[in-house]
């Protein structure tokens, strides 16, 4: 009987014949904590009795949630993670350095058949790599740091056989949100989501991290790819890490599989306040925003800009619509500087805040008024989540966003793309 990509990274990882539904401890190739997770796992480490980690070559802290500080207190769990990479030598990426989800992948600690464990929902980001990269609680991170291993439950996994490619104006978030809206917000709990099929292959890296990046909205533990020659030559580019692909055998076995094919998909959109409540733009074109919000570590890669920029060209924002851009990370935002990306967001109104996750999780940068409707290109869209629970959070692709700045109200991206 064949193997899933999920059976097969926890087989070679933990060094036994592992299937769906085992337990396994295995060896960890990378691990990271933000700011919201990684004090409370600093105290885990400490109260664990840690006196050093496994291979500080291998362990990051990343300050992006709350960055800059907006409060006294965070300033002190700030404090907190740069004294403790101080005191055993990890790596900390400070505030501007960006993303957590850009930069592990960015700066190379993930290739294809790794094993990365975050203290972050969104860790199932760089699964579009061929990595079993999966979020954890701070204890588990604790434990993580200390050992370098980690116990699994290895998952089934539920595969995506995507077909076709993608029309014009429609992009990689709509191909997800009208995957989400299908299987729904538990479907695939704690499955290894699988996407395979022409529509992936398709697709360039930073629309495939935008994937598996919201795997977990629809309860699955990682969201997995097959590497390709586009996978390579990222990994190349970025990282010197040996790697090893990973594919699912012909008899694998899995819980469930759906085909689609995408090449009559529309602009979607997830209206307030699930992320699985999705709808075709057409049935929410029209509604007034107050705020639209470009970046996160679903949609703020240099592509994303490069499409709002493409239908912002020469426009206006409207006048009682604020756009609010965060580039996903210091390398991302030079790179749009240099490519006049960042001069045509700000021509047409935009205001651009530091590289990290911005209005994301509501501790400032754009926290909304009561009743305001906001559209993002952020992964989540709970009550409450932009730090306003009297606020409506509608999510979309950076060119739903963009087409809805410049109208001041949902619009369809496919007016404005050429």
């Amino acid at each position: 009987m064949g193997k899933t990509i999920a059976e097969k990274i926890l087989s070679m990882k933990s060094g036994v014949d592992a299937r769906a539904n085992d337990i396994v401890i295995a060896d960890l190739d990378f691990v990271m904590g933000q700011d919201g997770t990684s004090p409370l796992a600093i105290q885990a480490f400490t109260e664990m009795g840690g006196l050093r980690v496994f291979d500080p070559r291998r362990v990051a802290m990343v300050i992006d949630h709350s960055a800059p500080s907006p409060l006294e207190g965070v300033s002190a769990l700030h404090k907190k993670m740069r004294d403790f990479a101080d005191r055993y030598g990890v790596m900390l990426y400070d505030i501007g350095d960006g993303v957590c989800h850009q930069l592990v992948p960015e700066k190379g600690h993930v290739a294809p058949g790794t094993l990365v464990i975050g203290a972050d929902s969104h860790t199932c980001t760089y699964g579009a790599l061929n990595a079993f990269a999966t979020g954890v609680g701070s204890t588990d991170l604790a434990a993580g740091m200390i050992s370098g291993k980690l116990w699994f439950k290895v998952p089934e996994t539920f595969k995506f056989v995507l077909h076709g490619e993608l029309p014009p104006g429609v992009f990689s978030k709509d191909l997800i949100l009208y995957l989400i809206g299908d299987v729904t917000a538990d479907g695939a709990t704690y499955m290894a989501a699988e996407y395979v099929g022409e529509a992936i292959r398709a697709l360039s890296m930073e629309a495939r991290f935008t994937i598996s990046n919201m795997a977990i909205e629809m309860g699955a533990k990682v969201g997995l790819m097959e590497a390709d020659e586009k996978t390579e030559a990222w990994v190349r580019e970025h990282s010197s890490l040996p790697y090893n692909p990973v594919f699912a055998d012909p008899d694998a076995v899995y819980a469930q599989v759906r085909e689609y094919d995408v090449s009559k998909l529309e602009p979607q959109v997830a209206k307030p306040h699930t992320v699985d409540n999705v709808s075709p733009i057409g049935e929410v074109a029209g509604i007034e925003v107050q705020q639209c919000v470009i970046g996160t570590c679903t949609n703020g890669r240099l592509e994303d800009l490069r499409i709002a920029a493409k239908i912002l060209e020469g426009k206006k924002i409207h006048p009682r619509t604020r756009l609010i851009v965060a580039p996903a990370s210091r390398q991302v935002f030079l790179d749009a500087i240099r490519e006049g990306i960042i001069t045509t967001l700000v021509e047409a109104g935009a205001a651009i805040v530091t590289p990290g996750c911005g209005p994301c999780v509501g501790t400032h940068n754009g926290v909304p008024s009561d009743g305001e409707n906001v559209i993002a290109t952020s992964n989540r869209n709970f009550k409450g989540r932009m730090g306003n629970n009297k606020a409506f959070i509608y999510l979309g692709s950076p060119a739903t966003v963009a087409a809805s700045a410049i109208a001041g109200k949902i619009s369809d991206p496919r007016e404005y793309w050429r």
